[in-house]
């Protein structure tokens, strides 16, 4: 019975794994509001290697639509402008010698559309990792019961692995529907 709990456990950390990579994902998506977090993929060169720009600045969002970046070493400027302007954020970043602001722009009708489209790609995605941990857990069982497991302790925990596979698929169609409120709202 050890076992199959542990199959159970194993299946229920690659789901959590699954949505987890989605909600990180999908907050990297711009939404026309300021968020730090679409500066995530960002890496500055730094001293010789390439570093996360929130390991070399302080990134903060004074109102919905701008996010400023300040460097902890004035020198690092150009450094960061040249990262930013070299991503895939989409936003050119205005330096006043000081401080980095990211101005975001409104986001067009075509544009929402877009997003709403990629962040349900990045749902599917996930969904598609939740049933793989759950068909990889149901071959493990099933192996099992044919290895001595008895049959009835195989189809509970079958039973158990659709359950979190259940709620694991309506957590991440929640947190799409949460996702595409936020890129729809003007």
């Amino acid at each position: 019975m050890s076992i199959i709990k542990n199959i159970e456990q194993q299946a229920e950390d690659k789901m959590l794994q699954s949505l987890h990579y989605l909600e990180e994902v999908v907050s990297r998506i711009r939404a026309g509001k300021a968020n730090i977090h679409i500066l995530d993929g960002v890496k500055v060169e730094y001293y010789g290697s390439p570093a996360p720009l929130s390991n070399v600045a302080t990134i903060s969002t004074p109102d919905a639509k701008t996010i400023t970046v300040l460097p902890w070493d004035k020198n690092m400027m150009k450094t960061i402008e040249k990262a930013i302007m070299n991503s895939d954020v989409g936003i050119t970043p205005e330096n006043n010698g000081e401080i980095i602001r990211l101005g975001i722009p409104p986001l067009t009708e075509e544009r929402r559309k877009q997003l709403v489209k990629q962040s349900r790609t990045e749902a599917e995605n996930a969904k598609v990792g939740v049933r793989n941990a759950r068909r990889d857990a149901n071959e493990v069982i099933k192996k099992a019961v044919k290895d001595g497991t008895p049959k009835d302790d195989g189809e509970e925990t079958e039973a158990a692995i659709q359950k979190l596979h259940d709620k694991y698929i309506k957590k991440i169609d929640e947190a799409l529907s949460v996702k595409e409120k936020e890129i729809m709202t003007v």
